[in-house]
């Protein structure tokens, strides 16, 4: 994978800004050591590693707003970094470049019940939002598997989703306002404790710009209150087809669920010897749960096992207690990391069209035996969001590019069937090269422009998102 070549001049000028940065930052918060930088060489998509040549942890806005402008001055590229959890390389650094944690924020600013908002620093982890308002009996809405551990500003950036998301939509569903230092330090405020603003729709721009226009420091979220309750159901099938085609079924008779999940043989077996769930023995399951009143929550299932029955489910197994919900969601929640146990695996992330599953999940089984790759997919199935893993050894010489052909080849797949490259993970450097597959060259331009009235010297998270052909012009002029 290619990189811009670090600018000599930057480089020259390290000692100089380390030195400015220590007088705006603690001592502790500026990270210049080439050994301790190497922590922040990549983010999880591990295949690809480069060290930054600083790494900066503020813990306000003025404290990231005097870095950026610190920054700015010196020509000096900014990799903005919230948890390191990006599955495309979102938060790759350049030799040349500083790494901006926002780890150390973390605070809760404003909690509303009333208007149902909470404001947070964009450190706090994803679960961290619903732990400070659920004694309240209210939740944040976007679940993505790695809540635990993502933050909130790498949720804005790639408008993360989740299993919840069908019923609740992703992030940017659910952010209602977002305060943003600029490439030259000044803070700007957008949105605000409402649904709505006037104008331009600059949330709807920067909630997925992946850290190209500005560095979010604070975040104004949505929260609601809890269902009443919840119950999960399990349908095993004999092919990854036909499960695909209940989740067509489903979303075609109006019915809708708060989650459906989708997991094919190689997922269920490896989640089963990691977790012990209890799943059924099957090509393919899916998880649908619906929330609601008792009574609410009866008459969504009764039509929904109505439709799976007529698809010959190999089970069909609706949760009666709290511990049952907890094994049904045990190993999908679990997935990932089984998969890591027994192979190395890149996570891909691209969307269709509901209707299209049965014949993408068919052309994902064709390219497997084209590329004698074996693929594993565990998903959102209600709105299209796949997560096909590639399953390839690291040590093999020559595999990690294959692995990433066949990638390539799914995500054109994906678009070809009237979707698109990405549905939370964000484009990074993986899917960079992609992008004029999906858009057309004045399409692309388009959203090069936008860039440029955002961040006129192109230093903001360089070498991500566009094709290194059309951006390099722009960065050198």
């Amino acid at each position: 994978m290619q990189m811009p070549v670090p600018d000599p001049k930057v480089l020259k000028n390290k000692d100089a800004l380390v030195a400015a940065l220590k007088q705006v930052l603690p001592d502790d918060a500026v990270i210049s050591d080439p050994m301790e930088t190497r922590a922040y060489e990549c983010d999880a998509l591990t295949a690809y590693r480069c060290p930054p040549m600083i790494a900066v942890l503020p813990s306000t806005t003025q404290e990231v707003s005097d870095v950026l402008r610190l920054c700015h001055k010196f020509g000096a590229p900014v990799v903005p970094r919230g948890a390191g959890t990006s599955l495309a390389g979102g938060a790759l650094p350049t030799a040349d470049s500083v790494i901006l944690g926002v780890a150390r924020m973390n605070a809760v600013l404003e909690t509303n019940y009333d208007d149902r908002f909470i404001r947070v620093q964009t450190g706090m982890t994803n679960l961290s939002v619903t732990g400070a308002v659920e004694g309240d009996d209210f939740f944040y809405a976007p679940d993505p598997s790695s809540q635990l551990a993502c933050a909130i500003a790498g949720n804005i950036a790639m408008n993360s989703g989740g299993a919840h998301c069908l019923k609740y939509g992703v992030t940017t569903n659910n952010l209602l306002g977002v305060t943003m230092v600029m490439m030259d330090g000044e803070v700007v405020e957008i949105g605000g404790p409402y649904l709505g603003s006037g104008g331009l729709d600059l949330l709807g721009l920067i909630c997925g710009s992946e850290g190209q226009l500005g560095v979010v420091t604070e975040a104004t979220l949505r929260i609601l209150p809890k269902p009443e309750g919840a119950r999960p159901v399990l349908m095993g099938f004999d092919s990854n087809e036909v499960a695909g085609a209940c989740v067509r079924d489903i979303i075609e008779a109006g019915v809708l669920p708060v989650a459906i999940e989708f997991m094919d043989r190689p997922c269920i077996e490896a989640t089963e010897a990691f977790a012990g769930a209890g799943y059924p023995d099957c090509e393919a399951l899916l998880i649908v749960e619906v929330e609601g009143s008792d009574t609410e929550i009866d008459e969504q299932l009764t039509v929904i096992k109505s439709i799976a029955q007529r698809h010959n489910p190999v089970e069909l197994r609706e949760s009666r207690s709290a511990e049952e919900s907890g094994r049904i969601w045990l190993g999908r929640k679990s997935a990932f990391g089984a998969m890591g146990q027994i192979n190395d695996y890149i996570c891909l992330d691209g969307t269709i069209p509901v209707s299209e599953l049965p014949t993408v999940l068919r052309r994902m089984g064709e390219l497997s035996d084209e590329f004698g790759l074996k693929v594993a997919n565990v998903f959102h199935a209600g709105d299209g969001n796949l997560h096909p893993l590639i399953l390839f050894n690291a040590n093999a010489e020559g595999q990690l590019e294959t692995c990433e052909a066949m990638g390539a080849e799914i995500l054109k797949l994906c678009v070809e069937v009237g979707g698109c490259l990405t549905g939370e993970h964000g484009v990074g450097v993986e899917k960079r090269d992609l992008m004029s597959h999906q858009y057309a060259p004045e399409d692309l331009e388009a959203q090069l422009a936008v860039k440029d009235v955002f961040d006129p010297a192109w230093l903001l998270n360089p070498s991500k998102v566009f094709p290194l052909a059309t951006t390099e012009p722009r960065r050198s002029a």
